[in-house]
């Protein structure tokens, strides 16, 4: 197992409204590995959105979140959520270079960059195209493209492919996990979707109804040089599925 990236150790957090405190985290701790996948499932309103706002820093919560960045700085991090939010106004090509754009990066070589991974992911022919000309599909991996060109060591993905249809979504999560698995980043998935946490995770953290509290971490081992959709045909695949399920069931 490589070094630890991330540390949350008691990680705790209610919401505040006209009618009182409504606990959504209680005391969630658990290490993030570099280069390792980990998915987060649980019961609607068990705070698995809240566990990535928390670590992004776009919430504040009580407990520690620890980086262990190299030479001592905190790692980047890429956020993708349910929706890509492209931009109509801008092409693929636009999209994709705006975070570059916006930190002063845009220089020839990370352009190269860019370019290279539209080619190898499908889209450089696609890249004059706006947002609406594109399939659902292909808007997911331009905004994965976008988060990537900025080297993020730590990617948080909030349902990504929920909102595709569920025949795109086998096709894009398999594509996406393939790619992250390539470019070996580390990764921490939100998903309600079972099946799909099997098959791209290396650990699935099950979280109990609110207030989430962590019931149990389930290692998931393949080999290593399948893809998501070669996990689903593996003969391990049902045996994680249902125990999964067991736990999930039993905790509720």
């Amino acid at each position: 197992m490589d070094s630890v990236l991330l540390k949350a150790q008691e990680l705790s957090y209610s919401y505040h409204t006209l009618n009182g405190e409504t606990p959504a985290l209680d005391r969630v701790s658990f290490c993030l590995y570099r280069k390792e996948f980990l998915a987060i499932v649980g019961p609607s309103g068990c705070g698995k959105s809240t566990i990535l706002s928390l670590i992004a820093g776009f919430t504040p919560g009580s407990g520690g979140i620890t980086f262990y960045g190299e030479n001592g700085h905190q790692p980047g991090i890429g956020y993708m959520l349910q929706h890509d939010l492209l931009f109509e106004w801008r092409n693929v090509w636009q999209n994709v270079t705006l975070g570059l754009e916006i930190a002063h990066k845009d220089t020839a070589r990370n352009l190269e960059r860019v370019r290279r991974m539209l080619s190898d992911y499908g889209l450089l022919e696609f890249q004059h195209k706006k947002p609406s000309q594109l399939s659902g599909g292909m808007r997911q991996r331009a905004a994965l493209v976008r988060t990537l060109v900025l080297k993020p060591d730590l990617l948080l993905l909030d349902e990504p492919f929920s909102a595709l249809d569920y025949q795109t979504r086998l096709s894009v999560s398999n594509d996406i996990g393939s790619i992250i698995q390539k470019e070996k980043k580390t990764a921490i998935l939100v998903t309600h979707d079972l099946a799909e946490a099997v098959s791209l995770a290396d650990r699935i953290i099950i979280l109990t109804e609110r207030p989430g509290r962590i019931h149990c971490i389930i290692p998931v081992a393949f080999p290593e040089q399948l893809t998501p959709m070669e996990r689903r045909d593996h003969a391990d695949f049902k045996t994680y599925f249902n125990l999964i399920w067991k736990e999930l069931n039993e905790n509720a």
